[in-house]
């Protein structure tokens, strides 16, 4: 058995399941460009079948991605794998994860088929992939809660088919570690052919152990790909958490006597980037990326880090990409400073006309905050990525006046469409009257689902203030995310955001392995 763990990275399919987190087309090609930086042996770009906008990202990300292998899921039918083969056509890397319910319950209430069309169904479609792709992964949907037998009958035919990955997925979350990795341990010796494939893990967090039920169906079940996403986003509860497996492994090597290819240095600014990208904010105390992983307020703790490192920690901050030296532009920085720090960012704006809107932005920043942070600059990518097309509302100026024992007023001036409006109104804060102002000319009828203030950058009231705002409207949910110094002006921002993304309609298909 090998003891190279392949980690493959889901948050592009998976992750953007969660409310509010749909991607778009660009938006993805960023974060892959990040995960092919952070040597991510898989990237699962999207479900290409799902609408015209999610093939074009994902054969947008197999255009540019060279390093890693680019995945594309698929139902198991000809149509969706069809579609996952063109998409996929531009990557030097390229698979198939193919995929169809197994357990009874999925079966029987959601499928409507029986054992023996489910059997046939995933055959025929792995035989179809493999002569589109030659790797091909395939899940049983809800494995882990499928009975073992017929599991194992379907397990051994798709393997004889071709399929190159089995990823047992435990789709709702229901597993405990040791039984987890008995059951692919189980599976592994029962199915004759299982070494001729590779086993993979696929865990959500319902119950807070997508990591431990990961890490376990490595180690007592023999798998060797962890399936995962930045920061575990995902729906419900998330997913497994990329820089949690990973640093698990790395920093108890010991026990788990197993190499990575992940650039480890790379995963604080692809959380960051995945953070202020969906509107997703990481928690605090977040193993590894949290802002307090690394803190110590504890007198006894702080005397002991000074005088050795590891009396309280396991891990070096900046072996994790955390540093010390945050500062990296200012007013006087010239434009070639700035694209460079683009590129080193991993932001890669594909024309010199954006690159040079960029530049005027982040100098208009620059006029306004002394000290530019490499949070500021991808905020500042992130709050300018939708295109014009899609863009119908714009924020074009705000002002509000608010004083002690008086009512908050506030005024806003803003686009849609071509269409200019100026609205005011009065609200129990400077926020609720910005907000309130500019429902009183569009009257959306979307509901506000959350209100979230982060500060992009710690240690400083300069900090730019980012806003994410959640908002449903005729069953579907958005997130919007604005940032600015003045945390009025990113609010009005961020709610502009998520009127946009509802008013584009870009369809989304669900589904999971």
């Amino acid at each position: 058995m090998s003891d190279q763990l392949i980690i493959f990275d889901t948050t592009l399919r998976d992750g953007e399941q969660s409310p509010g987190a749909s991607m778009t087309r660009d938006e993805k090609l960023r974060i892959a460009r990040q995960l092919e930086r952070l040597r991510v042996d898989v990237i699962e770009a999207g479900f290409a079948a799902s609408s015209n906008g999610d093939f074009e990202a994902v054969k947008s990300i197999a255009d540019h991605i060279k390093d890693s292998t680019v995945c594309s899921l698929a139902r198991a039918n000809d149509r969706d794998i069809s579609r996952a083969a063109e998409a996929l056509r531009g990557a030097p890397r390229s698979r198939i994860h193919t995929f169809i319910a197994t357990s009874e319950l999925h079966m029987e209430k959601k499928l409507r088929m029986t054992r023996d069309q489910v059997f046939e169904q995933a055959k025929q479609a792995v035989r179809f992939a493999r002569n589109l792709v030659g790797d091909i992964e395939f899940s049983p949907e809800d494995g882990y809660r499928s009975d073992p037998d017929f599991l194992c009958r379907v397990l051994e035919a798709v393997i004889a088919e071709g399929a190159t990955t089995i990823n047992i997925p435990d789709t709702v979350g229901y597993a405990v570690p040791e039984l987890y990795g008995e059951f692919i341990k189980n599976l592994r010796e029962r199915v004759p052919n299982s070494d001729k494939a590779i086993w993979s893990v696929h865990c959500h967090n319902d119950l807070g152990m997508a990591v431990a039920n990961s890490l376990a169906g490595v180690k007592i079940g023999g798998a060797r790909q962890i399936e995962c996403t930045i920061n575990g986003l995902g729906e419900r509860a998330g997913n497994c958490s990329l820089e949690e497996v990973v640093m698990a492994v790395r920093t108890r090597k010991d026990y788990f006597g197993l190499t990575l290819g992940i650039d480890a240095s790379q995963i604080v600014p692809a959380s960051r980037m995945v953070s202020q990208t969906t509107g997703f904010v990481v928690q605090p105390n977040k193993a590894v990326v949290g802002a307090n992983a690394f803190a110590h307020a504890s007198g006894i703790h702080q005397d002991g880090v000074l005088k050795a490192r590891d009396t309280y920690e396991i891990m070096r901050a900046e072996d994790v990409g955390w540093s010390a030296n945050k500062i990296v532009l200012g007013k006087l920085s010239g434009r070639n400073a700035f694209k460079q720090r683009l590129q080193e960012l991993g932001i890669d704006l594909e024309s010199e006309s954006e690159v040079n809107a960029a530049f005027a932005r982040f100098k208009d920043l620059a006029d306004r905050k002394s000290d530019i942070f490499d949070e500021d600059i991808i905020a500042l990518v992130s709050d300018e990525s939708v295109t014009s097309e899609q863009e119908h509302y714009r924020l074009l100026a705000l002002s509000q006046h608010s004083e002690t024992g008086e009512r908050p007023q506030a005024s806003v001036v803003f686009t849609a469409g071509e269409v200019e409006h100026k609205a005011s109104s009065d609200g129990n804060g400077p926020v609720d009257a910005s907000l309130k102002a500019i429902e009183s000319r569009l009257n959306s009828g979307a509901e506000l689902l959350l209100y979230s203030v982060n500060a992009i950058t710690s240690g400083s009231t300069e900090s730019q203030g980012e806003v994410t705002v959640r908002l449903q409207h005729g069953g579907r949910v958005v997130n919007g995310v604005g940032a600015d110094p003045d945390i009025v002006v990113a609010s009005a921002k961020a709610y502009l955001s998520a009127l946009n993304k509802l008013h584009s309609n870009l369809e989304r298909v669900a589904a999971q392995g």
